[in-house]
């Protein structure tokens, strides 16, 4: 085990994506008053390529006093933990765009190097009630590390759970909405829930989560900005735009047909797992933003915005 010191800097977050950015924006400023360092994991041609210098997202890092740091997250382990040694907190913000076995490998490094605190990308459902088998290899993962965290007592953990992106309902190609062509299809069953939250909810509510006194530790903290059934959804829609959509249930057997037909298309995957329902939704009332008053957007003021 790597012994903790005093030459080990405050907080490095993996990823400057689209959760990466609302986590920084709202963490670098709380960090910078608590004069502790902050820094993100960007990808080496982020920083070393021809095109830098125009990047936004980079001079807004530098504005924001966030450190970048250039590195490559399909090193191996071992490179891993060398980088995570020089850090107090690790938090990941990779997604799964990262690819198969990734998320695995980071929470062996962060543990092997002995950080102090390790939130992993557990950014969506409850993957303890999800188990194992869903049909979605990814998910299967992730309830690997859970178990992995939970075996071991020597670093801290906090998983942050927040159900879907509240834009990924909206996403032509998922299936659920399709504002341009009017169509709203209900997985499962039209009173199947799901949570969603938006990514700058997710960013202001892992800060408040992060520095929260006294510590949260080793727990799963759940979060939402919104839980709703697939029929309350397309009720919400309709009102909002004014408009009737062509409302279709896609039953969990032609979900699960469809994904025998094409076990490798990730759309279907998903499709077929958010109709399950267990798993994929907790109530809005007993999250944490709710007992601690954090107001967060749910599905009606985000469409509400989304159109203007």
């Amino acid at each position: 085990m790597t012994q903790r010191n005093s030459v080990r800097r405050d907080v490095l977050v993996l990823g400057a994506g689209e959760l990466g950015m609302s986590v920084l924006r709202a963490l670098a400023p709380r960090m910078r008053q608590r004069h502790a360092s902050i820094t993100v994991l960007v990808s080496r041609d982020t920083v070393a390529g021809p095109s830098r210098q125009d990047d936004p997202r980079l001079a807004e890092l530098f504005q924001m006093g966030v450190d970048v740091v250039g590195f490559d997250l399909a090193s191996d382990e071992e490179a891993l933990k060398t980088l995570f040694e020089q850090y107090d907190t690790v938090l990941s913000c990779t997604g799964f765009i990262a690819g198969p076995g990734t998320q695995l490998k980071i929470a062996r490094a962060a543990l092997a190097a002995g950080v102090r605190r390790y939130f992993p990308w557990q950014f969506g459902v409850d993957y303890d009630i999800v188990g194992r088998g869903s049909g979605q290899p990814l998910f299967d993962e992730q309830y690997e590390i859970r178990q992995l965290l939970r075996a071991q007592d020597a670093t801290e953990w906090v998983i942050i759970s927040t159900g879907m992106f509240t834009s990924f309902l909206f996403e032509p190609a998922f299936g659920v909405v399709d504002l341009a062509r009017r169509t709203i299809h209900g997985l499962g069953s039209w009173e199947t829930k799901l949570t969603v939250t938006t990514p700058e909810d997710i960013g202001r509510l892992t800060a408040e989560i992060l520095l929260a006194e006294p510590r949260i530790a080793n727990q799963v903290v759940y979060v939402a900005g919104d839980t709703i059934s697939y029929g309350a959804l397309a009720a919400v829609i309709e009102r909002v735009t004014g408009e009737t959509f062509e409302k279709t249930v896609w039953t969990l057997d032609k979900l699960r047909a469809d994904l025998a037909a094409a076990p490798d298309d990730v759309m279907v995957r998903y499709r077929a797992v958010f109709a399950r329902g267990d798993g994929m939704w907790w109530d809005k009332s007993a999250t944490f933003n709710v007992r601690n008053g954090y107001e967060t957007t749910d599905v009606e003021h985000y469409l509400r915005s989304r159109l203007r």
